[in-house]
């Protein structure tokens, strides 16, 4: 039970640290593939603290609500996740923030924002059918829904769940914003849809989603490392290659129509879950 608690506290604590530092050497690969120089490896925290310092100025009082409980549930979740909760328990408290996030989009009165809440929905659709299918595959491969359980393991999950991680890796170009998923907002100068989701959020409420988004991609790269839990070193490896190939991704390829992402994602999730868990079935 301590040690569940260290782990969560630790997650709280540190979190928002090496996300800062993962979107930091992020932003400096893209810059080198760019051709750029690219920003201080600790430009993302330095973007927190001014955000921080400016002046809260919101549209409607109720959206600093939905964001903070947006950020709280975003920790909840990667509190969970790390402190070896239940795995179900963990994607309905991701799916919780997110709804957060599209009700403070929808708050706001600007149809960009509004196309973005539309967009940032239509996301988490095509993403919920392919982790809630990966949480059935770690059931049926180890018999909990325990991430405690699932991390000890004896064996690498990826071995007896491959395509399962393979779908986890497409749906993650989503989770993490990367192109050609960004539809819903970017990091990037592209978005047609000025910062989509968050073109009316500004100074604290917009450092909040910020730090949110630190802690989901710790939270993230935790659920691939997941895979490979019961080889700790390799699993870090695996981290970082797959974080590498969605950077690679993300500068390479066009942002698609929201279409083409919903309909890929899921035929990604029916193919890799039919197949995997069909396997499974009759093993």
């Amino acid at each position: 039970m301590i040690t569940e608690i260290i782990f969560a506290i630790g997650f709280i604590i540190l979190a928002p640290f090496i996300g800062a530092l993962i979107g930091g050497i992020d932003r400096k690969v893209t810059a080198r593939m760019q051709g750029r120089v690219g920003p201080p490896v600790l430009q993302p925290l330095y973007d927190v603290f001014k955000l921080f310092e400016k002046e809260k100025a919101v549209v409607r009082n109720e959206v600093n609500f939905y964001i903070f409980s947006y950020l709280i549930f975003v920790v909840f979740t990667g509190a969970l996740f790390f402190s070896g909760s239940d795995i179900l328990l963990v994607i309905f408290a991701l799916t919780l923030a997110h709804a957060f996030l599209i009700l403070g989009a929808y708050a706001a009165t600007s149809p960009y924002s509004h196309i973005g809440a539309e967009r940032e929905l239509l996301q988490l659709m095509a993403v919920e059918p392919m982790l809630i299918l990966a949480a059935a595959g770690f059931y049926m491969a180890t018999g909990s829904f325990s991430v405690r359980d699932i991390a000890l393991w004896p064996e690498p999950i990826v071995m007896t769940l491959p395509l399962l991680f393979v779908g986890i890796v497409y749906v993650l170009t989503i989770k993490l914003r990367k192109s050609p998923f960004d539809l819903a907002t970017t990091h990037h100068a592209h978005q047609e849809l000025v910062k989509g989701l968050t073109t009316e959020f500004a100074g604290p409420t917009l450092g909040m989603v910020e730090i949110a988004h630190l802690y989901e991609t710790v939270f993230f790269l935790g659920l691939v490392w997941l895979f490979f839990a019961s080889m700790p070193w390799v699993g870090l490896l695996a981290v970082i290659i797959v974080y590498f190939l969605e950077i690679l991704v993300d500068n390479t390829t066009t942002r698609v129509r929201w279409q083409v992402m919903l309909r890929s994602a899921w035929l990604v999730a029916l193919v890799a879950g039919a197949i995997n868990l069909g396997v499974l079935t009759l093993m």
